[in-house]
């Protein structure tokens, strides 16, 4: 074989694994068969959410955990068990793959479910480091699997019609100033502590990517608050916000971080920030501003666009816009469903109709980009200047 074959033999390969998969998706009625690899509150959710679309059985659920797996397969009778994602790919039924697992494991675990043949519906964020990101998009791209990141709100119907009825029209003017607020997440305190690891728990394995430590079950049971295994609330809250913002500004591209905050309240033992207050710049000349302190009885999670000739401001359940005219009465939109359910079953449509997803994988690496240097910022104490076209950190 010469050199310059392989990548033909690679693209038909490609081709192969993607018609068979695709085949498998488009008959017996159109159903999918799904694997869920991370079985903990939030794998378990989602994977009930897929359950309540026509046209989807769980084939298989993996974890590291053994009592996870028992758990998930109470929920989803039949579904096959395994301890290994790979074991899970090679179980010939899986069409598609749901990833909720910790941060540290999506890389690897996405980039093995495309490579296998097999659509992906990840958790955000999409990474645990910046460079992730383009890894990820090229394996999806070169093996033409969808690929959709948990960012639900690119599914929700306000979100859609707030960027098509205000954003884009221009009502809002110029928009210069974004701010975006999110109490609790990671700043709860841990868990108690097990004293001993489960039997049945597959330490070395849950660690992947991640240097060695020995038995933590505060850095299983509650890894968000750890930043080996993530960002924190960083990663965990504001790139859903920051993905909002893209999706609304239709821009993606800031030129600098900075942020402050620190472990305020909670001693014990965590890395995580409990209280951050982080500053975006963006190349179209406006900023956006996250806002996550430790405790309080605090205002509703939300985002708001402060533009020129008016404001907007939104959250999972409603929207509230008006007018910077003195007394103009706001205009409220609520939205009662689940978005969750909007974006799976986004996700199914495009498995069906291999159209690109809401949140395609390419947006979801932009939007985890965004909050890696917000940590970058944090961990680093400084300033971080960034070339967004290059997506390359620039010297001081």
């Amino acid at each position: 074989m010469t050199a310059a074959s392989l990548p033909r033999r690679q693209a038909l390969r490609a081709a192969a694994v993607a018609a068979l998969s695709y085949s498998r998706i488009a008959g017996a009625n159109d159903r999918i068969q799904l694997g869920v690899a991370g079985c903990g509150g939030r794998g378990i959710y989602v994977m009930k959410r897929f359950q309540a679309e026509p046209g989807v059985e769980v084939a298989a659920v993996c974890d590291v955990y053994g009592e996870r797996v028992d758990k998930a397969q109470q929920a989803a009778p039949g579904a096959k068990g395994f301890s290994d994602h790979r074991a899970l790919l090679g179980h010939k039924p899986v069409d598609a793959v749901l990833v909720g697992t910790p941060d540290h494991w999506h890389k690897d675990i996405t980039i093995d479910a495309l490579n296998a043949g097999k659509d992906v519906y990840v958790e955000k964020p999409l990474t645990l480091r910046m460079d992730e990101g383009p890894e990820i998009v090229k394996a999806a791209r070169m093996n033409n699997r969808i690929c959709q990141v948990g960012m639900q709100q690119r599914s929700g119907p306000q979100y859609i019609r707030a960027r098509d009825e205000i954003l884009r029209p221009g009502k809002l003017g110029k928009v210069t100033l974004v701010r975006t607020w999110w109490p609790g997440g990671p700043a709860r305190p841990l868990r108690p502590p097990v004293v001993a690891q489960p039997s049945n728990l597959d330490w070395a394995r849950y660690l992947g990517p991640v240097r060695w430590r020995d038995w933590n079950p505060a850095q299983y049971f509650n890894y968000r608050a750890f930043l080996d295994f993530g960002g924190g609330k960083i990663t965990d809250l504001f790139t859903h916000w920051v993905d909002v913002v893209h999706m609304l500004m239709g821009q993606d591209d800031p030129v600098s971080a900075a942020a402050a905050g620190g472990i305020y309240h909670y001693k014990d033992g965590r890395t995580a920030p409990d209280t951050i207050h982080l500053l975006l710049e963006y190349r179209g000349e406006f900023t956006v501003t996250f806002e996550s302190p430790a405790l309080g009885n605090l205002p509703e999670y939300h985002v708001e666009f402060c533009g020129t000739e008016g404001r907007l401001w939104i959250n999972r359940s409603k929207y509230e816009w008006r007018t910077n005219e003195r007394g103009a009465p706001p205009v409220v939109v609520r939205q009662p469903t689940e978005i969750t359910d909007d974006h799976v079953r986004n996700f199914l449509d495009c498995c069906r109709s291999r159209k690109l997803p809401n949140g395609d994988v390419y947006l979801g690496h932009r939007s985890a980009q965004a909050s890696h240097l917000g940590v970058l910022a944090y961990v680093q104490k400084r300033r971080i200047r960034f070339d967004p076209d290059r997506e390359a950190v620039l010297p001081l």
